[in-house]
Parts: C-alpha cells; sequence; structure tokens
C-alpha cells in the first residue's frame, strides 16, 4: 500500500513538474504513473550500476556527478515512456533536482501521517 502510495505521489510530482518547466511534457495521468514507475525501477537497478562505473568522477566531483546520473535516469525514462517528453539534457538536470526535491517533501508529509497514526 506505502509502494503504491509512492508510486501516485510521485506521479503527482511528474504532473506538477511537466506543467511548470518548459522542455518537459506528460501527455496525461496513466502516462505520469508509468514514468513514475519506469523512474522508480531504473533508479532500483540502473542507478547503482551508474553510480558503481562512475565512481572516480562521482569522488572527485565530490558528489555532484550524482545529479548527472539523475538526470541521465530521466532521459532513460524518456526513452522507454512514449507519453513522456524531455527536450534535453539540461531539462532533464532541472526536472530530476525539482523531482527529488517534490518526492522528498511529500515522502516527508507521508512519513508524518504514519506517525500520527501509531500514537
Amino acid at each position: 500500500m506505502k509502494t503504491f502510495l509512492k508510486i501516485l505521489l510521485t506521479a503527482l510530482a511528474v504532473i506538477v513538474l511537466a506543467n511548470i518547466l518548459p522542455g518537459v511534457t506528460v501527455e496525461g495521468y496513466t502516462s505520469a504513473i508509468i514514468v513514475a514507475v519506469v523512474v522508480s525501477l531504473l533508479n532500483m537497478f540502473v542507478r547503482p550500476l551508474l553510480i558503481f562505473f562512475t565512481l572516480p568522477a562521482t569522488i572527485v566531483t565530490l558528489g555532484l556527478f550524482l545529479f548527472v546520473i539523475n538526470a541521465i535516469i530521466i532521459l532513460l525514462a524518456d526513452k522507454i515512456v512514449d507519453g513522456f517528453a524531455v527536450s534535453g539534457f539540461f531539462a532533464a538536470f532541472f526536472f530530476s533536482i525539482l523531482l527529488s526535491i517534490f518526492r522528498s517533501a511529500l515522502f516527508s508529509l507521508l512519513k508524518e501521517e504514519n506517525k500520527s497514526i501509531k500514537n
């Protein structure tokens, strides 16, 4: 249940960011949900491999190269999902940063709800 709610919150963030950022488009709610699932799967399976193979660049840049890896994940999602389009690297870069911020804020609200239910 919690995973399903996180995917829906991520889809909501994708829709909001697609309306705010130029260069990012989502055709509908179904595409946004598919983007949320694909980004979650890419973060689960591909991101660790990218981090491993680019570890020297990540160390030299003191971790800032992880932002580039996040943008690559968004560009991969663009190639996989038909109803989702990103115009270029910098659009994906800003989209990934803002998506991370939105997801953190939305997931923290989810954690607050769980704490109040347990008490």
